[in-house]
């Protein structure tokens, strides 16, 4: 009984602790053994599933941060917006100290000013300009022009020469003399290749030049035997007269204006006086007319021309016709 009694003891046991257990379990009834069974099998397994979620949350978030952290942020790098860097604070420079330019002469132009419709202008004054009035007659007295001049020339006999204009016509002596003094002083004219020296005088003249209207042209040409028909210059005993008429007109077969007319007017005269007593004619279609051709008659195939020399200083010559 010794051996054995301890083993039935805890059978005793054993039986006594499941008998309490059923005893509770009636007491409890069917309803309440399911409430504690289903209670406690529903929290363990919800504790169990609960940690599941746990974690499964917790890797997935794990995961997440560390793909953000080596990728820089989501699949789509372009979708996610840039950095905004942190504005600068700006600084406020001193100004620049302004230049002003310095204005040069040629930095601007001035525009050139509109045509005034009201005002003429030089090329419709030009064509209005009416030609000279040249009187037909005048008293036949002269008006002396006052004072000398230089020697005109370096070479050739000195001739002295004074100047007269017929009073009552619209021209000054003086004027006309130092228009003449310029005509025998011009490069391509006597002076100036030796042909002689000339000097505007006051008295003691040796010839005189004499601007006339056409009748006393005509009347002091006559007396020495020439018919001038109230058109033409020409050379006397004591020296030249020059119609009036060319003189302010000019001649109908000559290219030039009048102010050009006159030179050949005292260049052809003046060639009489230092001893070129004939006429010459055209030396070929198309060259020069010489000064000593009688160019108011006609051209003869040559270009019309006031001076002697040509501009390269060669004697314009052609054949003698009287």
């Amino acid at each position: 009984m010794g051996k054995r009694g301890a083993p039935d003891r805890r059978h005793q046991n054993r039986q006594n602790r499941q008998n309490r257990q059923n005893r509770q379990n009636r007491q409890n009834g069917p309803r309440g053994r399911s409430r504690r069974r289903g209670g406690t099998r529903v929290t363990r397994r919800g504790r169990f599933v609960l940690t599941t979620l746990v974690l499964m949350g917790v890797s997935l978030g794990a995961g997440v941060a560390l793909a953000h952290f080596q990728d820089g942020g989501g699949v789509e790098d372009s979708a996610a917006p840039p950095p905004v860097a942190a504005p600068e604070t700006p600084t406020t420079a001193a100004p620049a100290p302004t230049r002003t330019p310095t204005p040069t002469a040629t930095a601007t132009r001035k525009p050139k000013p509109k045509p005034d419709p009201t005002k003429p202008t030089a090329t419709a004054t030009a064509t209005a300009k009416k030609p000279a009035t040249v009187p037909k007659s005048g008293p036949g007295t002269f008006t002396t022009a006052s004072g000398s001049g230089k020697v005109t020339g370096t070479g050739g006999k000195l001739r002295r020469y004074r100047v007269q204009v017929e009073q009552g016509i619209d021209l000054s002596a003086r004027t006309a003399a130092r228009e003449i003094e310029a005509i025998l002083a011009h490069p391509r004219s006597w002076a100036a290749h030796g042909r002689g020296r000339f000097q505007l005088v006051e008295s003691n003249a040796d010839f005189v030049i004499r601007i006339a209207t056409p009748d006393t042209a005509d009347a002091l040409c006559a007396r020495q035997g020439f018919n001038t028909r109230g058109e033409l210059n020409c050379e006397t005993a004591d020296g030249v007269v020059v119609n009036l008429k060319r003189w302010m007109l000019g001649s109908p077969t000559f290219a030039g204006p009048p102010e050009e007319y006159r030179h050949l007017i005292i260049n052809h005269e003046v060639g009489h006086e230092i001893g070129i007593r004939q006429h010459m004619g055209c030396g070929g279609p198309g060259k020069p007319a010489p000064a000593m051709m009688q160019q108011i008659k006609g051209l003869n195939g040559c270009r019309s021309n006031a001076f002697p020399y040509d501009e390269g200083g060669v004697y314009i010559t052609g054949p003698i016709v009287s």
